[in-house]
């Protein structure tokens, strides 16, 4: 005989409680505990439903090691992300903000498969078929190899995915997915926990690539317990401002490639159009000549990419200065502002100080903080930076310059966009042969590099 068991689950994080509480001890939250009824078997365990194989243990030593063969799309910035292209077989977790483009990215993805004569299997639980229809004819994405399912039933699911047999399986959203032997509502930790573990199953026995759709928090993790990261292969966040047209996908986790790689999307009427220049999209609008904007070269993964800094320094009447920063982490631009005032002599306690990266790019690199320190020097003594140069590196609490990683890259990305000079740590011109065309210089504090710039 089975019995039923009550416990309280946090929902942000995951955490088990036999009673309610009102703040969760794990991740802090108030009013997070959800109560959730779990059906226990003496015999077979929470549930008798799963997926065996006859797998036996065997030496790693007689295990033949090859290259797994990818699912190679035709979107050069996915496949960039991933490190490759799709493996088949191979779990993904896509998050991000509603209406940023997850849906469509996922659905152009698909069409692009069937072209390479690949299944495709797109499960929607939140659209109907007919909404997603019209997505299609908006995309062009229309093909017989691509099937279509309004369903959220587990086992439903699993049926279709029998009877269709595809190479690559989407599920919008896996929040709206539920087992009928749960007895939580769709979206609790417990549905989330074990329909994921379920699809992680199929992908593995069958060699599917499945890609699931997470919904995210307010502040922008995505929703349900921590452990939903810990099981997938891959981790990717779309990112992207509302008010622009840029979208960023970023690997936070990825099995079979590189983390914190970047790839660079437009959203336009007939979808996303990969970017392949970001450099040069970020740095059209940037005007030449005005105090307090630098350019920085920044490695997002293995590609550079160079960004404008902004900084706009203004007197204050109030006796607490502000610091505001958008792009760049707030308590990094603090830190330089400290710097500035005890190694450089800079009087900023009376100065708001607004810092912000043009075209809605988050860095969080320790590279950019010479050039937010030559920034906020220009717009304090209103003297422009020079047009043509491109600052980084990294600033230490005793105003020393320290050394950063792929100098080589960043130099030759700024040489292809018609740089002139390159203002760096003196540490970072070892081991590497900088391009003729392009002027070179070395610093050792931050007062060199303002001379450098500045003058």
């Amino acid at each position: 005989m089975a019995k039923t068991k009550t416990k309280f689950c946090c929902q942000e994080c995951g955490y088990e409680s036999p009673k309610w509480l009102g703040k969760c001890p794990g991740c802090q939250s108030w009013n997070t505990f959800v109560e959730e009824v779990e059906t226990v078997s003496k015999t077979q365990g929470v549930h008798s439903s799963i997926l065996r194989t006859k797998e036996k243990p065997v030496s790693i030593i007689n295990i033949k090691s090859s290259e797994e063969q990818r699912i190679v799309t035709r979107n050069k910035e996915l496949n960039r992300v991933l490190g490759g292209g799709l493996v088949p077989g191979s779990l993904l977790l896509v998050g991000g903000d509603p209406g940023i483009g997850k849906s469509t990215l996922l659905l152009q993805t698909s069409h692009d498969l069937t072209e390479s004569d690949k299944k495709v299997l797109y499960v929607s639980g939140e659209e109907s078929v007919r909404q997603t229809k019209l997505r299609a004819d908006r995309l062009n994405a229309s093909s017989e190899l691509l099937y279509v399912l309004c369903e959220t039933n587990l086992e439903q699911i699993e049926a279709a995915i029998d009877e269709v047999q595809p190479d690559f399986l989407v599920i919008d959203s896996i929040q709206t997915v539920y087992h009928p032997g749960v007895t939580s509502a769709p979206g609790s930790v417990s549905q989330v926990r074990e329909c994921t573990g379920h699809f992680m199953r199929i992908a593995k026995i069958k060699g599917i690539a499945t890609v699931l759709v997470g919904h995210v928090t307010k502040e922008g993790a995505i929703a349900g317990p921590r452990l939903l990261e810990h099981m997938v292969d891959c981790v990717l966040y779309f990112e992207g401002e509302r008010h622009h047209s840029y979208r960023l996908l970023r690997a936070v986790k990825n099995r079979f490639g590189a983390t914190n790689e970047i790839g660079i999307f437009e959203m336009q009427e007939s979808g996303l159009v990969e970017v392949s220049n970001p450099s040069e999209l970020f740095l059209s609008e940037r005007p030449l000549g005005v105090s307090g904007s630098t350019v920085v070269a920044s490695m997002e993964g293995t590609r550079p990419v160079l960004v404008e800094l902004q900084a706009l320094v203004s007197s204050t009447n109030f006796p607490s200065p502000r610091r505001m920063a958008t792009g760049i982490d707030h308590n990094r631009l603090a830190l330089i502002i400290a710097v500035l005032e005890k190694r450089m002599g800079m009087f900023l306690a009376n100065q708001d100080a607004y810092v912000n990266v043009a075209g809605g790019v988050k860095l969080d690199e320790p590279a950019v903080d010479l050039a937010i320190a030559v920034s906020i020097a220009s717009s304090l003594r209103e003297q422009p930076t020079q047009p043509f140069d491109v600052v980084f590196g990294e600033v230490g609490l005793t105003g020393e310059v320290r050394g950063v990683s792929r100098v080589d890259q960043r130099v030759k990305e700024a040489e292809k966009l018609g740089f002139r000079r390159v203002i760096l740590p003196e540490k970072s011109l070892k081991g590497w042969t900088s391009p003729s065309g392009i002027e070179v210089i070395g610093v050792n504090t931050v007062a060199e590099a303002l001379k450098a710039t500045l003058g």
